[in-house]
């Protein structure tokens, strides 16, 4: 995938990614702490996760296309190593919302063993956590690469002939 609408595919389907993954990594995590939740967001937690999943490589493969136009800086190179990782997250979110689905059906139909259910728990904190460290790691890379210093903590003052006259009070 290459552009959408004439803008790079890469710049928009980010966007899915850093929204999803870290609801995702949420609703994993409620879900696993509290039956009652698990038992309305199961199936929803499933759906977003399996999105996830197959969007992250497409996601990484317009970023691939985006950084062979763009040339291979040492900060797009960093964004996209750290990219590259996210389908490892976004696999371990679907096999944490496959096991609290399946936990979702065992609770339907016998008592579930504690155990399982905290193990289930401490795997949906571990992973859900790590996700939105991941996803926050690869957002600031990607900023960098960016936008580097380009920002400034100042505002720019507005000129006349900019079209943009300053409010007086």
């Amino acid at each position: 995938m290459s552009t959408i609408d004439g803008l790079p595919a890469h710049v928009l389907l980010v966007h899915f990614i850093v929204v999803v993954a870290p609801l995702v990594a949420t609703l994993e995590i409620v879900a696993a702490l509290w039956p009652a939740a698990r038992s309305r967001l199961v199936w929803l937690i499933v759906v977003l996760a399996v999105l996830t999943t197959v969007l992250t490589p497409v996601t990484t493969d317009a970023g691939e296309w985006l950084e062979d136009r763009l040339g291979a800086s040492d900060a797009i190179r960093t964004h996209a190593d750290r990219g590259d990782w996210m389908i490892y997250f976004s696999v371990a979110m679907l096999v944490v919302a496959l096991l609290l689905a399946a936990l979702h059906l065992r609770e339907n139909r016998l008592d579930t063993s504690t155990p399982l259910r905290v193990a289930v728990a401490v795997l949906a904190v571990v992973i859900g956590v790590a996700t939105m460290v991941q996803i926050y790691r690869i957002g600031e890379s990607g900023a960098r690469a960016v936008w580097g210093d380009q920002v400034s903590s100042q505002p720019l003052p507005i000129r006349a002939d900019q079209g943009i006259l300053p409010l007086r009070v």
